[in-house]
């Protein structure tokens, strides 16, 4: 019977403890396309709907709702001076301003919609991006880029938060 305890209590010990070691994931997907028929970047992000909250929360002392019914245009406002904010793209060593279009709630995923104008050929793009890393020093910010055909990655995080792609 003594056996049995032991046994029961160090299984229950052992699920508690490898329970508390799953953890979360904090990724956000950046998909960059030079379109150059259209002269311009067609940039889609892909932003956990919870994270992106609790971000603009910390950083505007106000509650939103982003993907929410109860989402407010002063949210979207909000979310737009966020993205502006902490994603930024150079090209050719500039800095290019980038059009906010639309955003949508796919699952507990915010995919925003962004283009770059006015753009005709690219040497060199950096990007600096440090969305969500003042709330998880464990975010990592994959930016996915398509140059005519050709692919490039670049991993951000919150120890580095620029990049370059040629």
């Amino acid at each position: 019977m003594k056996k049995a305890i032991k046994i029961s209590a160090l299984l229950i010990l052992f699920i508690g403890l490898t329970a508390m070691s799953v953890h979360r994931f904090y990724v956000g997907i950046y998909q960059v396309d030079f379109v150059p028929q259209k002269k311009r970047l067609e940039i889609t992000t892909r932003i956990f709907m919870d994270d992106l909250n609790d971000a603009l929360t910390k950083a505007y002392k106000k509650q939103t709702n982003i993907g929410d019914q109860k989402e407010t245009p002063e949210d979207v406002t909000l979310m737009k001076k966020y993205l502006s904010d902490k994603f930024k793209i150079y090209l050719n060593g500039q800095l290019k301003t980038m059009n906010y279009h639309s955003h949508e709630q796919e699952n507990n995923v915010i995919i925003c919609y962004l283009t770059v104008k006015e753009v005709s050929k690219i040497n060199k793009m950096e990007v600096e991006n440090s969305i969500l890393t003042e709330l998880h020093d464990e975010q990592q910010n994959i930016i996915q880029f398509n140059n005519n055909g050709k692919k490039q990655n670049l991993l951000l995080s919150s120890s580095t938060t620029k990049g370059m792609l040629k």
